[in-house]
Formats: structure tokens, C-alpha cells, sequence
């Protein structure tokens, strides 16, 4: 079975995950989905196979080689975004493309246009993989998990490649922020991984966020309007004092490469309390430690125009930035890069501007740095992605596996 077809069968499983339901997956589509890969694996000659109690799908390649050679592990996720439905998704084949736009859905007036999407430029006379517009794809993460497959599948049958041991994971909930919850390093282990994770042909990365998520509480004084002069304190208004109090150049739609920003993500209230919540995201160490205590400092601010107790902030961090933990072995970086040069694509080494799951496994003892799918504008109904793309990932994934046997 080829690349393609792989991921068309991934695709027809509704795996969008859902950080309401508290579960581990969080939907019942993902244990569907690592069941089939499940066997799917063991029908190949994957050792090891299992599928843990929370859902993760792990297996073995053995080494076929008398060579003390690293142990190298492949990462994908099985969940889809919450952004979007990923029920009944279906593909749409354009072959060869011309450089115009793609219709999606004639009933719907649902385009995909170079005019809004200029990345499809890149992709002329190449086969493209679409939404039918009302769905996103899936290429995140299925692509991944196809590509990984592949390329285990086609060294099963070329048993004159050699190889060291390698490991194969498929995580839940990697979307909702939860892929690395439960992922067993030690059971893994592997030495150092990839996920393959990543967006546009040639995407390397091994930087992304630090993060946390604030929660701002505002306790207000409500007092009848007519007779509320120098007692009434209205939660809303202190909310919004907040946000101003910020740099307003420094949000999502403002920011780009290694800028970093404060997103507002949600705020509710009335006269008496609100809460407003934000992600704060900085490549920099320091440059993220200031953003944190600059909402402390407004908070004190606010505190002490309004009394003491009438701002709160409450911050959670989520992930750090795994380059401090990637760059003592960055030679499995250069690996990549030369996996993809030999592969005739060129390496954009980008900082991820999100998260990954190889953030958090590479804090815990994994050094994970991420690996291009090949697909486009993830999330959403333009969501696509080139099958040359998908297949040069196999060829990638099968180069790194040979270098690392040199």
C-alpha cells in the first residue's frame, strides 16, 4: 500500500479530539484509529505491538544489523483539531493543478485561491489532496502516520537496508495539548526521536513557544447607577484597563517569527466579576519571564487604583522551548537536514510557532525535534496537501534511518 492510500484510509476515522470530556483519548474515534494501526503494524511484521490504557499505539523494528547503532523513534498523532468537523471527510483529488482556483464546494461557493492561500503557487503541476469544504482533511497528523508506515513498510521489504532499532509511537490528543500526558519514555526507548509533525515540504524545526496561560480575575462593586459617583467599581472596565495596559503591537495577528505576543482568548462578566484569560507565547527565556511579570506589575497597578483583591492573576505554565534540550545532540538536526538534501529538498529550518509534543518529551528525556508532513493550512477547510510531498517524507524518514546506520 502506498503513502496515499494509507492516508486516505486514516482519513475516513472521526478523530477529533475534545479537552471537555476529561478522558484519556478524549474521543472514542482515536482508540478506532490505534486499533487498526494497531494490527495494522503487527500484519507488517512490527514487533512489540500495544496499545497502552490510554490509548497510545507503540512498536518495534528490530535491528537486522550486529552494529551498536542508536535506537531511533518516529512520532505521529491520531486526533484531528476541535477546530473543525473531522466526520465524513471527503478528499478531493486535483491532478495535476494549474495555478487557478479550486472549487471545494460548488453549493457552498467554497474556493481555494491563490489569491488568499499564495503557497499554492508552489504546488503547480503537483497532485493535490483537498477538503470537500466542509470538513477539514486530517493531514495533521494522519499524513504523519502514513508516512511513518510507509517508510517501516517499504524497509521490512528491503531487508539489505540496514538499520538499527526503531521505535514507532501514535499519541492521542496531541491537538487539546495532552499528547505527552501519558507517553512512556523509558517503555519507548529510543534514544532520541522525530515527531512528524510538520507543515510545508522541507520544514525542520527544533525551537518553539515558551508558554503559559493566564487567568485574570476582577472583583467589581456593583451599586445602583443613579447613585454609584466614587463607589462603584465596574469589573468590565477594570478588565479592559487591563488589556490596554498592554502592548497592543504585541498579539497573534502582529507578530511573526520569533515575536512573540500576548493572545486574549476569552472574557466574560458583568458589573460585579469577570475573567479574562490569554496564552502568553516568547521563544526567550527572559523575554518570556517579562511577560509574565509584566501582568503581575498591572495587576499591582490595578490593585492599588482600585483596592487590594480586585485584580487577580493566576498563570499556568504549559511547555518550554526544546531547544535547550535539542541543541546537546544537534547532530540529530544536521541528520535531518542531510537526510533532506539527499532526498532533493531543501531544509527550512523554521521556529514552530505553537507547540509540539516533541517539546514536552524532549523536557522529559526524549530529545524530539519535528519533521514536515508536506500539508497546508491545517485546522480548516482549505486544508490541503500535495502527494509528492507526502511521499518525499517517506524518503526523508527512510535517509535519516540510513545516515544514522553509517
Amino acid at each position: 500500500m502506498n503513502v496515499t492510500e494509507r492516508f486516505l484510509n486514516y482519513v475516513k476515522v472521526n478523530t477529533k479530539s475534545d479537552e471537555t470530556t476529561g478522558t484519556t483519548p478524549s474521543t472514542k474515534g482515536q482508540l478506532e484509529l490505534g486499533k487498526i494501526l494497531a494490527e495494522e503494524l503487527k500484519s507488517l511484521g512490527v514487533k512489540d505491538v500495544t496499545i497502552s490504557e490510554f490509548g497510545y499505539v507503540y512498536g518495534t523494528l528490530p535491528s537486522n544489523t550486529s552494529k551498536k547503532l542508536p535506537t531511533i523513534g518516529f512520532i505521529s498523532h491520531m486526533d484531528t483539531s476541535p477546530d473543525m468537523s473531522g466526520e465524513n471527510i471527503k478528499p478531493q483529488f486535483v491532478k495535476n493543478y494549474n495555478g487557478e482556483d479550486i472549487i471545494l464546494n460548488k453549493e457552498f461557493n467554497i474556493v481555494l485561491s491563490p489569491k488568499e492561500f499564495p503557497e499554492l503557487n508552489l504546488y503547480k503541476g503537483k497532485t493535490l489532496i483537498t477538503t470537500d469544504g466542509t470538513t477539514l482533511l486530517g493531514a495533521d497528523d494522519k499524513a504523519g502516520i502514513a508516512e511513518i508506515i510507509t517508510a517501516i513498510e517499504y524497509l521490512i521489504n528491503n531487508p539489505e537496508i540496514e538499520h538499527g532499532t526503531i521505535k514507532i509511537a501514535f499519541t492521542p490528543d496531541e491537538e487539546i495539548g495532552e499528547g505527552a500526558d501519558h507517553f512512556d519514555v523509558k517503555f519507548f526507548g529510543a534514544d532520541f526521536a522525530y515527531t512528524v509533525d510538520g507543515g510545508r515540504l522541507g520544514e525542520l524545526e527544533y525551537e518553539n513557544f515558551n508558554a503559559a496561560a493566564a487567568t485574570i480575575t476582577i472583583k467589581g462593586r456593583n451599586v445602583h447607577p443613579g447613585s454609584a459617583k466614587n463607589k462603584m467599581i465596574n469589573s468590565m472596565l477594570v478588565a479592559n484597563e487591563f488589556i490596554n495596559m498592554l502592548p497592543s503591537n504585541q498579539v497573534p495577528e502582529k507578530t511573526e517569527g520569533y515575536e512573540g505576543f500576548f493572545h486574549l482568548i476569552d472574557m466574560k462578566g458583568d458589573v460585579e466579576n469577570s475573567t479574562i484569560a490569554f496564552i502568553i507565547r516568547d521563544f526567550f527565556t527572559e523575554g518570556f519571564e517579562n511577560r509574565i511579570n509584566l501582568m503581575k506589575k498591572i495587576s499591582e497597578e490595578l490593585n492599588g487604583k482600585y483596592g487590594e483583591g480586585t485584580v487577580t492573576v493566576n498563570i499556568k505554565e504549559q511547555y518550554r522551548n526544546m531547544k535547550e534540550k535539542v541543541e546537546p545532540v544537534i547532530h540529530i538536526v544536521e541528520t535531518a537536514k542531510k537526510a533532506m538534501e539527499d532526498s532533493g529538498v531543501v531544509p527550512q529550518v523554521v521556529p514552530i510557532r505553537g507547540g509540539t509534543d516533541g517539546a514536552r518529551l524532549s523536557f522529559m528525556g526524549l530529545p524530539t525535534p519535528n519533521l514536515f508532513t508536506g500539508g497546508e493550512n491545517f485546522h480548516g477547510k482549505y486544508e490541503f496537501i500535495p502527494t509528492e510531498s507526502m511521499e518525499k517524507a517517506v524518503e526523508v524518514i527512510l535517509n535519516i534511518i540510513k545516515l544514522n546506520s553509517k
